[in-house]
């Protein structure tokens, strides 16, 4: 296919995933249980996503409890009273609060992806959360004995080390999922906080190569859970300039459900042709996972055509808004209807790339 198309990552869990999970937290199955539920979910998965006739897979992030909060898995150092993330219709995700030195990842994302790899030959690509999400877990009033420099130091090591275990692995590429940039520019208008996330996470990315940095992309959205958002209200406008500053080879940006589609993707273009280094790739949203009807693949032939408009092809890709079901508990989006999404997206740019040609 000669304009790449790639899913940002988390499908729907099975039903009888989500009841295996549930089951466990009560004490009522064992992990054997729970492990067996995994893997059949991860299979299914995959095989599902090779019907589509996706290029590139993922796992479905089947295994993570969310996209981010998966570094946490097994750390007793934390208090479930950390910064909260609202939703448009009024529900809530919480972060933890860390209460103790040191902080260190309790898994890395490298194991998912060899999980995936015994199911597929296909390319894999990898998601990781971004270093300036997990700094939300530091408190404002600070941890005795271990001071927020120290903490940052802590996770600079702990954010690079996920980047390149899942490049050393065999990533096809690396996503860092960026979601709280746009919530930034809700809590702090003056972008000064969105600022310093960029920064943060550009001390990680000068710990590559330029030849690295083109595998590392980072996504934005206004964030998708129980089909609500949690700062779709925010201007793409005061994000965009700032978020081109960061330093990897690819874009993944949510533009289906963004209603005035030719201004962002106009101030897109200008943005992509002043990066300094090598023109980075930009996959453009052309699947809305909020939205419960499936796009055709023509419609998605129209999306692509109209990016294609403002963007070099050599630079083009396509992708979904957002995950489908970023946080494990998330059933607003039908398993089904998740895999249909995608093989439209799939079928709709391999039309648009034969009709520009390319």
């Amino acid at each position: 296919m000669a304009i790449p198309t790639e899913l940002i990552g988390s499908i729907p869990r099975p039903p009888e995933l989500i009841q295996a999970m549930v089951s466990f937290q009560a004490g009522i199955v064992s992990s054997e249980v729970l492990n067996e539920a995994y893997v059949a979910a991860l299979k299914d998965t995959i095989a599902r996503l090779e019907q589509t006739g996706s290029p590139v897979l993922s796992d479905g992030e089947q295994t993570k409890p969310s996209f981010a909060t998966y570094p946490l898995s097994g750390l007793t150092n934390l208090a479930p009273d950390g910064v909260v993330i609202p939703f448009a219709d009024g529900h809530q995700r919480p972060l933890p609060r860390l209460t103790a030195r040191p902080f260190r990842y309790g898994i890395h994302a490298s194991s998912y992806l060899k999980a995936a790899r015994s199911y597929t030959q296909r390319p894999i690509k990898q998601a990781v959360i971004s270093a300036s999400a997990l700094s939300l877990l530091y408190p404002s009033d600070g941890i005795a004995g271990y001071a927020r420099e120290e903490f940052v130091a802590d996770l600079l090591d702990e954010a690079e080390t996920d980047i390149r275990g899942a490049l050393d692995a065999g990533a096809d590429s690396v996503q860092i999922d960026f979601t709280e940039g746009r919530l930034s520019l809700k809590l702090d208008p003056s972008g000064g906080l969105l600022r310093s996330f960029i920064a943060l996470n550009n001390h990680v990315l000068d710990r590559f190569s330029a030849e690295e940095r083109c595998l590392i992309g980072v996504h934005v959205c206004p964030g998708g859970d129980h089909d609500s958002t949690h700062s779709a209200d925010v201007d793409y406008a005061g994000l965009l300039p700032d978020l081109f500053q960061m330093r990897v080879g690819r874009f993944y940006l949510q533009m289906a459900s963004e209603p005035d589609r030719g201004r962002v993707l106009k101030l897109v273009r200008d943005l992509a042709a002043q990066v300094s280094d090598a023109k980075p790739l930009v996959f453009i949203g052309v699947i809305d996972p909020i939205n419960p009807r499936v796009e055709s693949a023509m419609e998605v032939r129209e999306r692509v055509l109209e990016a294609a408009s403002f963007l070099p092809p050599e630079q083009l890709g396509t992708t979904d808004d957002c995950g489908f079901a970023p946080f494990a508990d998330d059933t607003s989006t039908a398993r089904e209807t998740a895999f249909r999404k995608i093989q439209a997206r799939v079928e709709g740019t391999e039309m648009a790339a034969r009709e520009l040609g390319i």
